[in-house]
């Protein structure tokens, strides 16, 4: 077995859990855990360990624990993969803080790691990235059964959410006080905090694109984009929005319990929560399977893996687990669909099927950020 040094870098501090009731509600996947793992966290000296450990995105956490699960199972002779919840920015940050039996072998990610990212990554030493597209999710935002209905648009979300619309100050109140069509309800969305990929996503196509409806909002991105990205990605701090941190099954509760409140979260949880949830529809389309798949749904977005192949080697199961995760997502009706995944088309699940038997680098030429 190749060794990995014990290492320190990029400011990560070792081992560190995500939501703790994420992890609660995963104790299968969580059975590793302990100090039979010999990593720093446990006081010892070794340079390895025998399980894999996966970080990142709250929106891919359902679908990798369901596929560690999965693969405990069917490979007893690995240890039961190590699924934490951190946030996709943090998850990337941790997983970019060096090479070593003390740093994560995978990122989940719900948006594409950015090139910054790639470059911090380079700078500690991981420096080959491989990148494994798992299908789509959609950025639904919902209410629940019998509460508040709304056809939303982004230019709607935004003068509702923004801290200083167009730079101009926030004074809505109600739904009604940004488009008359809308009810007179106190505005009140629960959402991710600024380190989740569903925050990123929740800017990228939703936010932005509403705030660059306006003509003096394009011309800003051009003579200053620093001011151009505050103006149309910060929210408001009022309790209008709320962030609830990286706990979407938390969003799902408050919105459960209040007719008149909105949340923001990954199509998944929407999917998995049905009977009491209603999606809202953008742009009038309504976030569903099919709309999603096709990409007609504005809210639709990509999600990854990012491994790092130094240690395909060295951590057991690893490679084997890259395997399990592309076989599982061709299974038609299988644990994946049955928790609302939504799998690549064609071209995607070729490039998946590569990357699982070739491992092939990325550079920061093939990122888009």
């Amino acid at each position: 077995m190749v060794r990995l040094p014990l290492q320190r870098n990029g400011g990560a501090g070792g081992l560190t859990l995500g939501n703790n009731a994420m992890i609660r509600s995963a104790l299968p996947v969580l059975l590793a855990l302990s100090c039979t793992i010999p990593l720093a966290a446990c006081g010892g000296e070794a340079d390895t360990r025998q399980s894999v450990r996966a970080v990142g995105s709250s929106t891919v956490y359902p679908f990798a624990t369901t596929v560690a699960e999965s693969f405990a199972r069917s490979n007893p002779e690995f240890g039961s993969p190590i699924i934490e919840a951190t946030g996709t920015g943090g998850g990337i940050n941790l997983f970019c803080s060096g090479v070593g039996a003390n740093t994560p072998d995978i990122a989940n990610a719900s948006r594409r790691m950015e090139r910054s990212e790639f470059a911090a990554c380079q700078a500690n030493g991981v420096t080959e990235v491989v990148e494994l597209p798992i299908g789509y999710d959609g950025l639904a935002m919902a209410s629940a059964q019998g509460g508040i209905t709304m056809n939303l648009t982004p230019e709607i979300v935004y003068r509702a959410l923004a801290a200083n619309p167009y730079g101009e100050p926030q004074t809505a109140r109600t739904w009604r006080d940004v488009d008359p069509s809308l009810p007179a309800t106190p505005i009140l969305v629960y959402g991710p905090p600024s380190t989740s990929g569903t925050r990123d996503s929740f800017e990228e196509l939703v936010l932005l694109p509403g705030c660059d409806s306006n003509p003096q909002m394009q011309a800003l991105a051009e003579s200053d984009e620093a001011r151009h990205d505050e103006v149309c990605t910060r929210v408001r701090n009022d309790g209008a929005y709320v962030d609830q941190g990286e706990q979407d099954n938390l969003i799902v509760q408050k919105i459960r319990g209040n007719p008149n409140a909105v949340g923001v979260f990954g199509y998944s949880y929407l999917q998995q929560n049905a009977e009491a949830l209603q999606g809202l529809p953008i742009n009038g389309v309504l976030p569903t399977f099919e709309t999603i798949s096709s990409e007609e749904y504005p809210g639709a977005r990509s999600m990854y893996l990012y491994i790092k192949k130094a240690h395909l080697d060295a951590i057991p199961g690893l490679r084997q687990l890259i395997g399990h995760w592309v076989e599982t997502m061709q299974q038609e009706g299988g644990p994946l669909a049955q928790r609302g995944h939504i799998g690549n088309q064609a071209a995607g699940m070729a490039r998946a099927r590569l990357v699982a038997e070739q491992f092939p680098t990325i550079t920061a030429a093939d990122l888009t950020h």
